[in-house]
């Protein structure tokens, strides 16, 4: 069976925790959480970032230094990870959904300022698949509706648009190491602060509402409880993990684009056959993260993976929209139809892709995926 994801490790991971442990530090914000704050700075040209358990819990923090009340609207595709639309409804938010663009599985720039009311108070695009949404027209909308940009770049790390770093546009943006993502450290995610207004209270959420950086930093005398916050901080040994992966992202990404591309090239052939390949646009430098193919419609896709699962492919489906699910149904609302999710979410399919592999998986994928079409023609 051809996995779904191998997870690269780089060598270094079981050095660093060692050294993490014989360092005597095992809680965060230790000299592995420093490094890592360090590189992702230097790479992303972002202001300050900060560690944290995850891409959910970065998002949580945004949604906390928006002070968001119960009313408030925030705008998202239905097409992405329940956390998008959890960090804000934990705060009484309102999800508002937009339909995404048949290219890229992006929110469709073209449809938010229609769904902009007077309680609108973040657009949240979500870089699928390492591919940025229109970050100038979005960014443009937001100038002029006083509003507040989320990138959730869970998926993008090292992904660029017009030479800048998707993580470094928005006002906020919101990382992810979990395991399936280019770098990893099992669990773990971070939040970008992009805006000054938000650099010191971000510190003060993530150290549970004390003031214990500006203590560390010698500009208070003691630290106390002096906002609202929570555990956001992960330990050192996930730190001295994702530090070894951070130190060969570069690598590593150079990897799954090779693994890409070989897909992209031995996948041509099926557009005859009527499946929708990635796209990319031209503004856009993506990271390999993932490759989705679309269905013919004519094509069960539950019948399509089950056939390639006993062809020895392990293939997956991708997001249910989460405005068709019982708790998008619940807390949130669609502003405009979403014919493009409904079609879309329901045709695609995610082929095994990992760092390494090599061109001879790439062929018999395509040509496994290939069979099960012709087979039910």
């Amino acid at each position: 069976m051809i996995p779904f994801n191998r997870p690269q490790l780089t060598g270094r991971e079981f050095s660093y925790i060692q050294q993490a442990v014989e360092a005597g530090q095992l809680a965060g914000n230790g000299q592995f959480t420093q490094r890592c704050h360090a590189w992702l700075e230097s790479s992303l040209g972002a202001r300050r970032v900060l560690l944290t358990h995850s891409a959910t819990a970065a998002l949580e923090m945004a949604a906390l230094l928006l002070e968001l009340q119960p009313g408030d609207e925030v705008i998202m595709p239905s097409f992405t990870f329940v956390s998008t639309a959890n960090a804000f409804v934990l705060r009484g938010a309102t999800p508002v959904f937009v339909d995404v663009r048949r290219d890229t599985l992006n929110i469709d720039e073209h449809l938010i300022e229609a769904a902009i009311t007077p309680r609108t108070r973040a657009i949240v695009p979500v870089h699928y698949a390492g591919v940025s949404c229109d970050m100038d027209v979005i960014a443009d909308i937001a100038r002029r509706h006083d509003l507040v940009v989320i990138e959730d770049a869970a998926q993008a790390l090292l992904s660029s648009y017009k030479g800048r770093a998707l993580g470094s546009i928005g006002h906020l943006a919101a990382f992810s190491f979990h395991e399936t993502k280019n770098v990893m450290s099992g669990e773990g995610g971070a939040l970008a602060i992009n805006d000054e207004r938000y650099l010191e209270r971000a510190e003060i959420l993530w150290q549970k509402g004390t003031n214990r950086s500006a203590f560390a930093r010698g500009t208070v005398d003691k630290y106390t409880w002096v906002d609202v916050g929570s555990s956001f901080l992960p330990g050192e040994l996930m730190a001295a993990f994702l530090l070894a992966q951070l130190e060969r992202a570069h690598e590593i990404t150079a990897g799954r684009l090779a693994s890409w591309g070989r897909y992209l090239e031995a996948c041509v052939p099926l557009r005859a056959l009527g499946v929708d390949l990635p796209s990319v646009p031209a503004e856009c430098v993506h990271n390999g993260h993932l490759f989705r193919v679309l269905l013919p419609h004519h094509l069960s896709r539950s019948d399509a993976l089950r056939e390639l699962s006993l062809r020895g492919v392990s293939a997956v489906f991708h997001y249910v929209p989460l405005h068709a699910s019982p708790a998008g149904r619940r807390f949130g609302r669609a502003a405009s139809p979403m014919d493009v999710t409904d079609d879309c979410s329901a045709r695609l399919v995610r082929l095994p892709l990992w760092t390494g592999m090599g061109a001879d998986v790439t062929e018999r994928v395509a040509a496994e995926l290939t069979a099960t079409i012709v087979a039910h023609a």
